[in-house]
């Protein structure tokens, strides 16, 4: 490597100390994550699927120059987010991809009636081949030296709904419930076991493990989801997601959830009431007021002991500290942050922090 990572054993014992704290309710401080880029940085590339023709030498090659030209302030430390989409766990079970420049899309092979859905996980199969492949490179690339995430397998409705389409699947819920938990619990088996192989190819060779939301851990961890269940009642996602959910925090040591849009509000009290998952996630969605204008809601959530991740500006994070206290908070922070700005936004959270 032509220009090594700014990071250092030094470094990754001071994130395995301070966020083995935070999980542990033990850290009276937030988790600040900020970084900074070389003027004229290459980009991060996105999405995996972009890039077929590349061998995942090339790939690791390709993401170095970016990590390379990266500073990391505070609690930000370096990671690779192997992305093929969210949900690619329907990939693996017999979806079609379609990318496009924004996002990668999943969708039937063929219109089945939920009777006749069988999800079969191939462990041959090419789209679950090219991501061990490229997180195994990944591995031996960086040799420890870097956070190499689970691919994003997505949400177990959603999942089924890439196999059923979105409008099939409510009417689903409806007119053949039994069938839908079926097939369900079917991809949740199928989530844990893509889960467990990835796993045992990341943490013997890696600092911890990490989700594409950059909440790393020392142990299991995953940001789970269920977009799909902004569009269900409360007393549907007690039925079809609850139990799953439940059963899926069981299998790790810090589970994580994507709570995502107004919809899913409704939900939540469900999901804090899990012993096993460790905090939440809180995006507004588009067109809403951003994560840290919602103090009611974040409270609620640390009311209830569970930790708490948003994405938020400078300011953001300022007023999270002044109106929450920010302990128990990890503060995705935005922004192109130089050494002096970094410097300066820190002091100043600290103030913040002292009252």
């Amino acid at each position: 490597m032509a220009h090594p990572i700014r990071f250092g054993p030094d470094d990754w014992d001071r994130i395995e100390r301070d966020y083995a704290a935070w999980w542990a309710g033990e850290l009276d401080r937030p988790l600040l994550y900020l970084t900074g880029s070389e003027p004229g940085a290459p980009s991060s590339g996105g999405f995996l699927t972009h890039y077929p023709d590349l061998s995942p030498g090339e790939l690791c090659e390709r993401y170095h120059r970016f990590l390379a030209a990266q500073r990391f302030y505070a609690d930000a430390f370096p990671f690779w987010f192997i992305n093929f989409g969210a949900g690619a766990l329907a990939a693996f079970v017999g979806a079609n991809v379609h990318p496009d420049d924004n996002t990668v899309w999943f969708e039937p092979t063929e219109a089945l009636p939920i009777k006749d859905i069988d999800p079969v996980f191939d462990p041959h199969g090419a789209w679950w081949r090219r991501v061990v492949d490229v997180t195994q490179a990944a591995v031996e690339y960086w040799d420890g030296t870097l956070a190499v995430s689970h691919t994003d397998l997505g949400g177990t409705l959603d999942v089924l709904a890439s196999l059923r389409t979105t409008e099939g699947l409510l009417m689903d819920l409806v007119d053949a419930p039994e069938e839908v938990e079926r097939a369900a619990w079917k991809i949740s088996d199928i989530w844990r076991d893509c889960y467990d192989r990835l796993d045992r190819i990341i943490r013997p060779a890696c600092p911890g493990t990490c989700a594409w939301a950059r909440n790393w851990s020392p142990q299991r961890t995953y940001m789970l989801q269920c977009d799909f269940c902004y569009m269900i009642s409360p007393d549907m996602f007690r039925r079809f997601v609850l139990p799953e959910l439940t059963a899926v925090c069981d299998s790790l040591d810090h589970a994580f959830y994507h709570l995502d849009g107004v919809g899913a509000v409704p939900h939540l009290d469900m999901m804090l009431d899990i012993p096993t998952l460790r905090g939440v996630q809180w995006i507004p969605g588009d067109g809403k007021p951003p994560a840290a204008e919602w103090p009611d809601l974040l409270r609620r959530i640390r009311d209830r002991g569970k930790l708490c991740q948003i994405f938020c500006s400078p300011e953001g994070a300022l007023n999270v500290v002044r109106e929450l206290g920010g302990k128990g908070f990890q503060l995705l922070v935005g922004g192109n942050f130089s050494d002096e700005q970094a410097a300066a936004f820190l002091a100043e959270i600290d103030r913040a922090g002292r009252g």
